[in-house]
């Protein structure tokens, strides 16, 4: 039986994960923002299989919340095997630029405060020598690009932190994955002019995610072909890229 502790457990992502680990007899504690949705998560984890799942509303800015939490899940799981961490939201650049409150308030939500809570998870499991620590990021923290690189740059800071985590963790037997999904139809992307041919659906990801999680993959981008995309505009010179439409 594997117990498991999703943060940011009713975003699409998150959810799909969760149900197949569920039909498989999971245990969970669930956390997330919106108590009401999280509560039909749960219901609805439980009737697919899920041995055990319990909630806990909790806005990732809290930070004074993350123990509590945390000592939560404790008492519910005792050690969890797998930490998803999937919060996040996609910022208007428009507005991020006209206004610095809303610039730094979704980096914080994007990055500081994923980071803030990282930091007990990762001295949690280091202390109990095993579990994977999987952190949902982004490609676009791969280069900032034009229309999003608050959103960018926040997801450059996670990922840049979680590849220092993955070294420092191995050492205890503790997995860290990083997972940077590409376009991918969520709410959060609904109503967004997307490349039809580009975007995958949560259940796709979500396969790939609980694969590389089982194969202790370090980095997955998700659907595989976004590695390929992403380094070619890495690999653009700086006065072509600042030239292109991306």
């Amino acid at each position: 039986m594997t117990n498991i502790l999703i943060v940011g457990a009713t975003s699409a992502i998150a959810g799909a994960c969760a149900r197949q680990w569920a039909a498989k007899g999971a245990r969970f504690l669930l956390v997330a923002r919106n108590g009401e949705r999280l509560e039909q998560v749960a219901q609805d984890l439980t009737a697919r299989g899920a041995q055990l799942a319990s909630c806990y509303a909790l806005d990732i800015n809290d930070l004074k919340r993350h123990g509590e939490m945390l000592d939560r899940c404790t008492q519910v799981l005792g050690a969890p095997d797998i930490v998803l961490v999937a919060p996040g939201t996609l910022p208007d650049q428009a507005a991020c630029q006209a206004d610095v409150a809303v610039a730094v308030n979704e980096f914080t939500t994007n990055a500081t405060s994923v980071i803030a809570l990282l930091t007990p998870v990762a001295n949690m499991l280091e202390a109990q020598r095993k579990g994977v620590l999987a952190v949902i990021s982004s490609v676009a923290g791969d280069r900032g690009r034009p229309s999003n690189y608050l959103y960018g740059s926040a997801k450059a800071a996670l990922t840049a932190f979680c590849a220092g985590l993955n070294a420092r963790l191995f050492k205890s037997g503790v997995h860290v994955l990083t997972i940077k999904p590409g376009f991918v139809a969520t709410p959060m992307t609904q109503g967004l002019p997307l490349p039809g041919p580009l975007v995958a659906t949560p259940e796709k990801v979500a396969t790939q995610i609980v694969r590389a999680i089982e194969r202790r993959k370090d980095v997955l981008y998700t659907p595989g072909f976004w590695a390929g995309i992403m380094l070619v505009i890495r690999l653009l010179p700086v006065f072509v890229f600042k030239r292109a439409s991306l």
